[in-house]
C-alpha cells in the first residue's frame, strides 16, 4: 500500500473516514455512497461506529492503490 497515499489521507482526513469525506475523495456525492452501500457496491469498506458510517483510511488507500494498478 502507498505510503503516500497513506499519508496524504491522513493528514486531511484522519484515521477514518466520514461519509462526506469518502464522497470528497471518490468524486462522488454522499446520496450515491448510500444507495452503493445498500446495494452492495460501495468500492470502499464501510462499518457503522457510534451511529455513523465510516470507511478506514488504509481501505481508502488500497482502493486508489487498486485503481492505479488496475489503470496501467
Amino acid at each position: 500500500m502507498s505510503l503516500l497515499v497513506q499519508a496524504y489521507l491522513l493528514e486531511k482526513y484522519g484515521p477514518r473516514l466520514g461519509l462526506d469525506a469518502l464522497a470528497e475523495v471518490l468524486g462522488s456525492t454522499k446520496n450515491s455512497l448510500y444507495n452503493q452501500i445498500s446495494q452492495g457496491t460501495c468500492p470502499v469498506p464501510t462499518y457503522v461506529d457510534g451511529g455513523k458510517r465510516w470507511a478506514a483510511m488504509e481501505d481508502v488507500a488500497e482502493y486508489f492503490d487498486q485503481r492505479r494498478k488496475t489503470a496501467s
